[in-house]
């Protein structure tokens, strides 16, 4: 984490930003996360050890958190955003139950070939790209 922090603290300095205990604090939980999580979902956190946090300085935070290169915003499909890691965090796709919201992150070579070749096929240099595949998974099939 304190990579992290350091780029964190670059980020905000370029940005004439300060660094407050409440940025560190929200910082911290938000590293200490591993699965997807929502600004409200981490405002329920961070306001247990810090109750003069308000959601919209977590909101905030979180789009300081991506624009930094440490969190990444990715759309399960149910109009919630959440976020994930993305320093050190190879990139990965992501299989999304309709059922159950149950997600699996999917790293496979012959995807991200297949994606170049598509990119480069239409005249695109990619840059970055998200892949969302939905459909219901083994458990929620069986209940059908």
């Amino acid at each position: 984490m304190r990579e992290e922090r350091e780029i964190f603290g670059k980020y905000l300095s370029r940005h004439n930003l300060r660094d407050t205990p409440q940025r560190e604090l929200i910082l911290d939980t938000f590293l200490k996360r591993e699965e997807h999580v929502s600004a409200e979902e981490l405002y329920d956190i961070v306001k247990k050890r810090d109750p003069s946090i308000g959601q919209a300085t977590v909101y905030r935070n979180l789009k300081l958190f991506s624009e930094a290169g440490l969190a990444r915003e990715v759309d399960l499909g149910d109009g919630v955003a959440r976020y994930e890691h993305s320093y050190k965090h190879p990139h990965h796709d992501h299989l999304i139950c309709r059922g159950c919201g149950k997600t699996v992150e999917v790293v496979d070579a012959v995807i991200e070939e297949l994606q170049k070749r598509v990119a480069e096929k239409y005249g695109f240099k990619l840059t970055d790209h998200a892949l969302y595949l939905y459909g219901n998974c083994e458990e929620c099939r069986k209940k059908e």
